[in-house]
């Protein structure tokens, strides 16, 4: 049994890319990544689902006049296509409240940071900015408070004097690739053990 899997993005689809591998390395891995919605045309990682065969679909942000539109919208087709779990991978949208709440316990996030520290859109260059020689990244459920949320499994990076907001940035990618996968198996597995 696998759980339908929607991963959302706005860019290079890293780690879309880590969660494909992952599901297509292991014949018992619970989630099947069956969707991919992207709010903007010239994502790379579109590129990236469309080589692995799995559906793509463009929502632009921008021809929505609010936000609970736009959200409508999303949630419209994760329902048309029978999604399960969510994955929000490099999206760079706020989600509404309302749409939150529709996927709770469903929803998952990657933040490149330990949380709860350095939320926000900043937060490598914040780490970094406060002198802290550990950081890393977190995946947590979403919650309608940003960056907040249960979480699920955390990877850390050493930064070293020679760091550069990219250079730690780098780091923290590499340990994306294993903790996002790591984090959709045991949220998987959960809602599957708990059917």
């Amino acid at each position: 049994m696998k759980l339908k899997t929607a991963v959302l993005i706005s860019g290079n689809g890293g780690n879309l890319q880590a969660l494909i591998n992952a599901a297509n390395a292991d014949n018992n891995y619970p989630a099947e990544i069956s969707l991919v919605i992207s709010n903007k045309l010239d994502a790379y990682g579109l590129v990236r689902a469309e080589k692995s065969n799995i559906r793509t679909s463009i929502i632009d942000h921008k021809r929505f006049k609010t936000r609970d539109g736009f959200d409508h919208e999303i949630h419209s087709q994760l329902i048309q296509n029978k999604i399960d779990v969510v994955c929000l991978a490099g999206f760079m949208r706020i989600l509404t409240p309302d749409f939150v709440i529709k996927w709770h316990g469903r929803m998952i996030n990657i933040h490149p940071s330990l949380l709860p520290s350095f939320r926000g859109g900043n937060a490598v260059r914040d780490a970094l900015d406060y002198g802290v020689k550990i950081t890393g990244c977190t995946v947590h459920q979403v919650i309608p408070e940003v960056d907040s949320g249960k979480i699920l499994v955390q990877r850390s990076v050493e930064i070293s004097e020679n760091d550069t907001v990219d250079s730690v940035a780098d780091k923290i990618h590499i340990q994306e690739h294993i903790a996002y996968p790591e984090a959709l198996k045991k949220l998987c597995s959960h809602i599957l053990a708990n059917r």
